[in-house]
């Protein structure tokens, strides 16, 4: 089992970053424009746990030592069922520095996207804050 899968299906979602490259790139199937970075796909990461309910993953394409990954999931939005892929590339070092993510059907990713926005502004406000503290400290 991929160890990306292995912490969200068991709900450690601070433990995401970790897997990440630092220079990680996101494909989100809601932006037109990938997102770049640890913290920022970190918190990504954290908006989407806020916005799934009772994600499972139900297959997985990739064997251990393979450098792409594709996990199958099912989770709910809202009342809605949703469908989706995460595509994974990992470097030799284990770590993910390419991701990204297909859903579907389209009235669930609509769903999806307002609740993304939402918990997304607030997830780029709190790490905002989070480094210009770090600044400050200085």
């Amino acid at each position: 089992m991929h160890p990306f899968r292995a912490a969200v299906e068991a709900k450690q979602w601070d433990a995401l970053p970790q897997l990440l490259a630092e220079d990680v790139v996101f494909r989100s199937p809601i932006a037109h424009k990938p997102y770049h970075g640890r913290d920022t796909v970190g918190a990504i990461l954290s908006a989407v746990s806020n916005v799934f309910e009772d994600l499972t993953y139900a297959k997985e394409i990739g064997g251990e030592g393979d450098a792409d990954h594709a996990l199958v999931f099912n989770a709910k939005v809202g009342v809605l069922d949703i469908q989706g892929c995460d595509f994974l590339h990992t470097r030799e070092d284990g770590l993910i520095d390419e991701f990204t993510v297909m859903l579907r059907p389209l009235k669930a990713v609509t769903l999806f996207a307002e609740k993304m926005s939402i918990q997304f502004a607030a997830a780029m406000e709190q790490m905002a804050q989070a480094h210009a503290g770090a600044e400050a400290a200085k």
